[in-house]
């Protein structure tokens, strides 16, 4: 799909029970540190519910690989090179590391996210925009 100069390369939805995330982070202690930046673990902590709000940034992660899936097929990319940070109020994905060289290369332009949570789930939907290469 095609807006303007700018391609749709890829789609990606993803939704998680918060509570296994919280519970699979109490159980295992590096986790954590495994799975998110240093940025999203202390605005994630900052908040009322941590666990509600790490459980939308691995969903978004989720939904970003399977996004980036038709980008670089076969490929996972790395927890750690997936960052969601926030924009006034507006979620933002960041590309690190080899990832984001990856990404200029193979004419990724922007990945657009959306994260929701209730009580009990959080989800994730990301878009990538870009030229084909």
């Amino acid at each position: 799909m095609c807006y303007g100069e700018i391609m749709v390369l890829g789609i990606g939805i993803d939704i998680i029970e918060i509570a296994r995330v919280e519970r699979a982070l109490e159980r295992r202690g590096r986790l954590l540190e495994r799975l998110f930046t240093s940025q999203e673990i202390a605005y994630c902590m900052d908040r009322g519910r941590p666990g509600a709000s790490l459980a939308a940034r691995f969903a978004a992660k989720e939904a970003v690989r399977k996004a980036c899936s038709s980008v670089f097929p076969g490929e996972v990319l790395p927890w750690l090179h997936i960052e969601i940070s926030m924009d006034n109020g507006r979620p933002m994905v960041n590309l690190l590391g080899n990832t984001a060289l990856k990404a200029d290369r193979n004419g990724i332009r922007e990945v657009l996210v959306s994260l929701s949570h209730s009580r009990e789930y959080a989800c994730a939907s990301a878009l990538v925009l870009g030229d084909k290469v």
